[in-house]
C-alpha cells in the first residue's frame, strides 16, 4: 500500500480518474455539469484512508423508485430483492472486504459506501416508489460515484474491484442533461479497466425492449437481466445478481472469471 493521501473530494477524484486514464477526456467533459460533484460526494461515505485491507470489492445498487413500481404492486418485492442482496453479501466469506452503497433511481441515497453492517434494509419508511424515471441522468451520477470511489482506493494503492447494478421497470422519461450515448461513454471507460462489472435489470412492463435500451446505454448483453413482472421472476433476478456479486468478491481470479461469464458464469 502506498503512502499517498489524495483528496477525498469527488471533483478531485474524478480529475484523478481522468489524469490516470480511467475516464477519457470526452467523458470528463460530459460529467462537468452543475451539482454533479456534490451529488457524487454524498455517495462516497467511508474514506479509503480508514480501510485497512489490501483489496476491496465495491458493490453498488441503484433501484428504481418510480411510481410504476407501486402501481404494479411490486414495492415490497423491490424491498425484498434489495434486502436479499445485503443478506447474501453478509453471508459471504469475503464480507470483510466488501463496501456497499445503495441509491435510488431518483437520486435518494439509502446509504453511502460503507461496511455491510452499516447498510440499511429497505422498508416502507425509506422506500416509497412514487417518482419518475430519469434513467440516463441518474445513471451518469451513479456511475460517476462508482468511478470516484474506485479511484479513491486506487490512489491509495488498494486493489479495488466494483460490482454495480442499475434496476428499472421503464425506459428513460425524465432526463434533462444526458442521453444514452453519455451512459455508454462512461460505461465503456469503466469496463476498459477490467475492474468493473456493470449490470442492468429491466423488469418487463409490456412495452419496453430492455435489451435494446441497455445496449444503447453501453451494458454488455451478458450482464443484462430482463425478468417478467411476477414476484417469482423478480426475486430470481435479484438472487442472480447477489450470487454474481458474491462470486466476484472472492479475489482477483474470481472477479475476472465472474466478469467474463456474466450472469451465467
Amino acid at each position: 500500500m502506498t503512502s499517498k493521501t489524495p483528496s477525498s473530494s469527488a471533483t478531485a477524484l474524478l480529475q484523478s480518474a481522468t489524469d490516470t486514464g480511467v475516464l477519457s477526456a470526452a467523458t470528463a467533459r460530459m460529467i462537468q455539469v452543475p451539482d454533479l460533484g456534490q451529488r457524487v460526494q454524498e455517495a462516497l461515505g467511508m474514506p479509503a484512508g480508514q480501510y485497512t485491507n489490501s483489496e476491496v470489492t465495491l458493490v453498488a445498487t441503484m433501484i428504481d423508485d418510480s411510481g410504476s413500481i407501486r402501481m404494479s404492486g411490486q414495492s415490497q418485492t423491490m424491498r425484498d430483492g434489495h434486502n436479499h442482496v445485503l443478506a447474501a453479501l453478509k453471508g459471504a466469506k469475503s464480507q470483510g472486504n466488501i463496501l456497499i452503497h445503495g441509491r435510488l433511481l431518483n437520486g435518494g441515497i439509502l446509504y453511502p459506501y460503507g461496511p455491510l453492517d452499516a447498510a440499511v434494509e429497505m422498508t416502507p419508511q425509506n422506500y416509497n416508489p412514487d417518482k419518475g424515471t430519469p434513467l440516463y441522468d441518474e445513471t451518469v451520477i451513479f456511475l460517476s460515484a462508482v468511478a470516484a470511489k474506485y479511484q479513491e482506493f486506487t490512489d491509495q494503492g488498494i486493489d479495488a474491484r466494483c460490482v454495480s447494478l442499475i434496476m428499472t421497470d421503464g425506459a428513460d422519461e425524465h432526463s434533462h442533461l444526458h442521453a444514452a450515448t453519455d451512459c455508454q461513454r462512461l460505461i465503456t471507460d469503466l469496463l476498459k479497466t477490467e475492474h468493473h462489472i456493470i449490470a442492468a435489470m429491466g423488469i418487463d412492463n409490456g412495452s419496453t425492449d430492455f435489451r435494446r435500451v441497455f445496449q444503447e446505454m453501453g451494458f454488455l448483453d451478458e450482464w443484462v437481466l430482463t425478468p417478467g413482472n411476477s414476484d417469482k421472476e423478480i426475486r430470481a433476478a435479484f438472487r442472480a445478481f447477489s450470487q454474481s456479486a458474491v462470486r466476484a468478491s472472492q479475489g482477483a481470479q474470481s472477479f475476472s472469471k465472474a466478469a467474463g461469464g456474466g450472469f451465467a458464469g
